[in-house]
């Protein structure tokens, strides 16, 4: 094969090229050769697909992303925003939390334990980057229908991906949620999150800067593993007609991650970097021009010093490759020497690959030969910008129109506590503990909650006790009813979830999973996530710290439903003083809080009871999640409450059912005078929780929601081992744990 150098390249301006195959437009292209005043060498092309692809640039989002960099609020805890690795932000006594959701979808479904795995892998990087020791993981997962033969081969892979990975890893996987849909069939989401904790002062940045430092690449050697993963995954929709654009998944060694962590926490502690970017989509043609880009100057590499697992790879290859457990270090010479020792002594492979210019080049060579030489910026931050047609699609006004509120509702008693059994029993309300129990919830000792809590808490200091907790949520069903409240929606859940835990929410991360931008309705659909998401933000002062974007999500032309996943994270004084969800002390005093409406749009009831997806969503009002939030807190903080749990799919009856299986306690339950029963044991209106008062506490409790202005009804006592809900039936824990706790194993196991 004959090489492309740059001088080649610019001497043959008529060399047909693969840029279509590649994932590039024409006009991409087109730009590409005006950047550079030439035709791109072959290095440069895969460079530039790999990093002008959806996945990278977020050319087809980022007109919309901005919004959340312009509506930002004011928030003095935020220490690194948009733009880093993950974004950090202060929670107190000197201590800084990074965290942040990524996607691995579409090779998860193509392989469905190494895409897991190497998801998890990937974010927990991207923290470790940041300068932070990882030190817990979540999953947010969507599968298609869980009776499908498909989903028995995809999520036992995934849940066996995930947990392998952090389980060997050490990291504890506190959270997280697992949602069945139809739509997500032959697409399933594969969401995950890492959690990161430093010293304000240990913040790293991806950054070169310094002329005559040293570019140091160490960790696993690359191999011919997840070649223009990126550029094709986040460029083609699965297509059963193009098995070409299913490129290999990457494969993942979680025991090497873990050498490559402590390797690199140690080289932190004795502060021998100036700057440093994982390896992962577009591995080191993301990790030059990032690093080049951002810093004052240029680079050269030299890619032959590339440490190998296939000596055949071309240059090519080698700049596209994904292989795992890689991190780029930009080094002072004096550091050097102390920077290999250490990562011998962890026996991790490092390399001096290049070194820092005084120029403005990104330049690379292969065995003396010039392949690349660019203008780093036009890489990593120059790609192209799209403004993607968008607009409301023709049958959203019928989609809205179909309300739920019409559907026949249960006849009588008998009627009502088979429904409430067959909504409990269903795939997404039934127990995941099948699921959970293969990941490791407790180690290193600081989990203070996890799975099926409402929020994740770990704690981040010993000697104050000092945590913080993190929840994700995303409903699918009510974006699709309406992307705008829906966004706004999944923000107000795992606000909730964090506040109902004790901990007071600070700051966001997002993963918005979407169907082609080249569909103007999935872009309107994109669009007015975005704007819900940003101006909900907004107003409850929780700015969005960085995220990712997963578009092309779909089969064919069927697009899954609309899918914006939020992560909240809090931060919590002293974790002795958290909030579990269970009932776990007879004559408690249950107290509903907040209103309820009828509002069954979307709801998990209308899936369940009659496979209907029409209405609307319920309403959104973020200025009482904020005062339920505050009560919530508060309550945990001055120990008026032992119990909480926020209400959200599957309402009130949901709500009580996990209480008090969590806690081996049954409820009876006395319907408030002038309420039906159906709506308050279905309905799914926000802004609601329900929590259990000690007597001794209910004074207090209750004028603290009077004088507050927050609505809080007493429903109820934790009384026996049944639900009771009296003028109506009731159900033995022992039966409802029957049906909670077998529909998972068997349908999957």
């Amino acid at each position: 094969m004959t090489l492309d150098t740059v001088k080649h390249a610019s001497e043959t301006p008529g060399v047909e090229q693969p840029w279509a195959e590649l994932g590039l437009k024409k006009d991409e292209y087109e730009r590409i050769r005006e950047i550079l005043g030439r035709r791109p060498t072959g290095a440069e092309l895969a460079m530039y697909s790999v990093m002008w692809s959806e996945h990278c640039s977020y050319k087809s989002s980022k007109v919309h992303l901005k919004q959340f960099g312009e509506k930002a609020p004011e928030n003095d805890a935020m220490l690194v925003g948009i733009g880093e690795n993950a974004g950090v932000v202060d929670v107190g006594q000197g201590y800084a939390v990074t965290f942040k959701v990524e996607s691995h979808n579409h090779p998860s479904y193509i392989e469905p334990y190494q895409g897991a795995a190497t998801g998890v892998g990937g974010i927990v990087r991207d923290i470790l980057a940041m300068g932070a020791r990882p030190v817990a993981v979540m999953d947010p997962l969507r599968f298609g229908a869980a009776d499908h033969p498909d989903t028995k081969r995809v999520l036992p892979g995934v849940v066996a991906g995930i947990g392998g990975y952090g389980n060997c890893l050490g990291l504890p996987n506190i959270g997280g949620e697992v949602v069945f849909d139809p739509c997500y069939q032959g697409n399933p989401l594969v969401n995950a999150l890492c959690v990161g904790v430093m010293k304000h002062e240990d913040i790293h940045l991806a950054k070169a800067s310094g002329a005559g430092n040293k570019v140091i690449l160490y960790g696993a050697r690359t191999g011919g593993d997840g070649i223009g993963g990126v550029s094709v995954l986040a460029s083609e929709t699965f297509d059963d007609s193009k098995p070409a654009k299913r490129p290999a998944v990457q494969v993942g060694d979680p025991f090497q991650e873990k050498l490559l962590i402590e390797c690199t926490l140690e080289i932190f502690k004795e502060k021998l970097v100036t700057g440093i970017q994982d390896l992962g989509g577009a591995g080191l043609s993301c990790a030059t021009s990032e690093l080049a880009s951002a810093g004052s100057g240029g680079m050269r590499v030299e890619l032959d010093t590339v440490p190998l697992r296939d000596s055949s790879l071309s240059p090519e290859e080698i700049l596209m490759s994904e292989s795992q457990e890689r991190m780029c270090a930009i080094v002072e010479p004096g550091n050097v020497e102390r920077f290999l020792e250490i990562c011998e002594k962890w026996d991790v492979i490092a390399t001096v690959i290049g070194e820092v210019t005084d120029g403005s080049q990104l330049e690379i060579f292969w065995h003396g030969e010039q392949i690349v030489d660019v203008p780093p910026r036009s890489v990593a931050h120059e790609g192209p910008t799209y403004h993607r047609p968008y607009e409301r699609p023709a049958w959203q006004d019928a989609l809205q129109a179909d309300d739920a509120g019409e559907l026949a509702r249960p006849a009588d008693a008998a009627e009502l506590r088979a429904q409430v059994l067959k909504l409990v029993g269903s795939p997404n309300q039934a127990s995941k503990a099948w699921i959970t129990d293969q990941y490791d919830r407790f180690v290193q000792g600081n989990t203070v909650l996890a799975q099926p809590e409402d929020s994740g808490m770990v704690r981040i200091d010993e000697d104050s006790n000092l945590g913080v907790a993190v929840a994700t949520d995303g409903n699918g069903r009510y974006a699709k009813l309406d992307p705008y409240a829906g966004a706004q929606l999944a923000l107000a859940e795992a606000y909730r979830n964090v506040a109902a835990s004790g901990a007071k929410p600070l700051a966001v991360s997002d993963c918005l999973n979407f169907g082609s931008p080249e569909d103007p309705a999935v872009m309107w659909q994109f669009a007015e996530a975005t704007r819900g998401l940003a101006d909900a933000c907004q107003i409850l002062g929780t700015p969005v710290t960085g995220g990712n974007v997963s578009l092309y999500n779909q089969t064919g032309e069927v697009a899954i439903h609309p899918t914006p996943v939020v992560a909240v994270l809090g931060v919590i004084d002293d974790v002795n003083r958290r909030t579990p969800i269970a009932f776990s002390e007879e004559g408690q005093l249950l107290y509903l809080l907040g209103d309820t409406r009828a509002e069954l749009g979307g709801s998990a009831w209308s899936q369940v009871v009659h496979d209907h997806l029409g209405g609307l969503p319920p309403q959104v009002d973020l200025a009482r999640e904020q005062l339920l939030a505050e009560v919530l807190i508060s309550a945990s903080r001055d120990g008026m409450i032992d119990a909480a749990h926020d209400l959200s799919d599957g309402g009130l009856i949901q709500a009580l059912v996990e209480s008090c299986l969590r806690g081996g306690k049954g409820a009876r339950l006395v319907v408030p005078d002038g309420q039906d029963p159906f709506v308050l044991l279905f309905s799914e209106s926000a802004g609601r929780a329900v929590v259990a008062v000690p007597r001794s506490e209910e004074l207090r409790f209750t004028d603290m929601c009077g004088a507050r202005g927050l609505p809080a009804t007493r429903i109820g006592v934790v009384d026996g081992a049944e639900i009771d809900v009296q003028g109506q039936f009731s159900i033995p824990l022992s039966e409802l744990k029957q049906a909670h706790e077998s529909t998972i194993p068997g349908l999957i196991a």
